[in-house]
C-alpha cells in the first residue's frame, strides 16, 4: 500500500502525467483490485490514447475478468494505435495476445 500512496501522492502533483496512472493502475492489479485498475487504465486511455502499453494490460486484466469481448476489443485498439505510432514491438505483443485468446 505505500507504493500505492506514493504514486497517488505523485499523481496529485503531476496529475497527466501517464506514466504514473499507468504504474498506479499495475499495483492495483498486483493487489487484485481490478475494477479500481480497470478504472485507471481507462481514464489514461481516454485522456492519452496514444500511451500504448497500458493497451496490452487492459486487455490482459478483461482476460482476468472474464470478459473475453472487452478484451479483444482493447487488443484491437491497441493495435490500431501502435500500428499508427509505428511500436512495432508493441504490435506484436498485442496481436500475441489477441491470438492467445481467439484462437
Amino acid at each position: 500500500m505505500e507504493r500505492i500512496e506514493q504514486l497517488r501522492k505523485f499523481l496529485q502533483e503531476s496529475p497527466n502525467d501517464s506514466f504514473l496512472k499507468h504504474a498506479l493502475a499495475l499495483e492495483h492489479v498486483k493487489l487484485g483490485d481490478d475494477e479500481t485498475a480497470r478504472q485507471l487504465f481507462e481514464e489514461l486511455l481516454a485522456a492519452n490514447p496514444g500511451y500504448v502499453g497500458s493497451y496490452y494490460h487492459l486487455g490482459k486484466l478483461f482476460e482476468r475478468m472474464d470478459d473475453s469481448e472487452a478484451a479483444v476489443a482493447w487488443y484491437e485498439k491497441g493495435m490500431q494505435v501502435a500500428k499508427e505510432k509505428g511500436e512495432q514491438h508493441a504490435y506484436g505483443e498485442l496481436r500475441g495476445a489477441l491470438e492467445e485468446l481467439t484462437f
